[in-house]
């Protein structure tokens, strides 16, 4: 039996898709590099952002599987969290008055070794991040079929091949991007709109599904 079904694969998906698509601190930091020092600065600093997710991936793996061993309730209480933290990220990505990502403020050129080092913190300093790993993912891990820990790892790497795809496509792209919008601001409205209607979904369908395991 496969370790995840592709309802979980495309579940996962969809929720690094929307956050990843979310302006926060690894968007913004890329963003910044890349329109101020350059595409290579930009991928630099990606490099050390993918690192910090497997570290959050190489952690929660081992310290899931033991969660939900010794305390099953905790797993539904995880759901909830996950699914109420959705629902405040689609309320950020629609509410009046966001600051613009791509219009970011200056910052002095530093060395290769700098700019791996704070993407790198970035990303374990990233809220954003913690909460994904730790009540996110969960979502869409079934204790049932057991191996806990394997599904974990599965749809953690497929979480940090879509963000890196998505950050890298970002940076390489960002001074284009920047200009783009400047000339376009209703379609920031639209790209946030978009991305509330999508994390605001997956909230509610992840809610209706425990509360009809609760009530089963």
């Amino acid at each position: 039996m496969d370790a995840i079904t592709a309802h979980a694969v495309l579940g996962i998906s969809a929720v690094a898709l929307g956050m990843v698509l979310t302006p926060g601190p690894n968007m913004i930091y890329l963003v910044s590099r890349s329109i101020v020092q350059g595409r290579r600065a930009g991928l630099i600093s990606l490099a050390g952002v993918g690192t910090g997710f497997f570290v959050y991936l190489a952690a929660v793996t081992a310290g899931i599987a033991t969660l939900f061993a010794v305390v099953p309730a905790l797993y539904t209480a995880i759901k909830l969290a996950g699914a109420a933290y959705l629902l405040w990220l689609a309320w950020k990505a629609i509410k009046p008055g966001g600051a613009a990502v791509f219009a970011p403020q200056a910052l002095p050129e530093d060395s290769p070794r700098r700019l791996y080092a704070m993407g790198f913190l970035t990303c374990l300093l990233n809220p954003k991040l913690a909460i994904l790993y730790i009540s996110l993912l969960p979502q869409f891990v079934d204790p049932s079929r057991g191996h806990v820990a394997e599904q974990s790892l599965l749809l953690g790497l497929t979480q940090i091949v879509i963000a890196v795809t998505v950050n890298g496509l970002i940076a390489m792209s960002a001074g284009t991007i920047a200009s783009f919008f400047s000339r376009r601001p209703a379609w920031l409205r639209v790209q946030r709109y978009a991305m509330g209607t999508v994390l605001g979904s997956l909230a509610l369908h992840i809610a209706a599904d425990r509360a009809k395991a609760v009530a089963a």
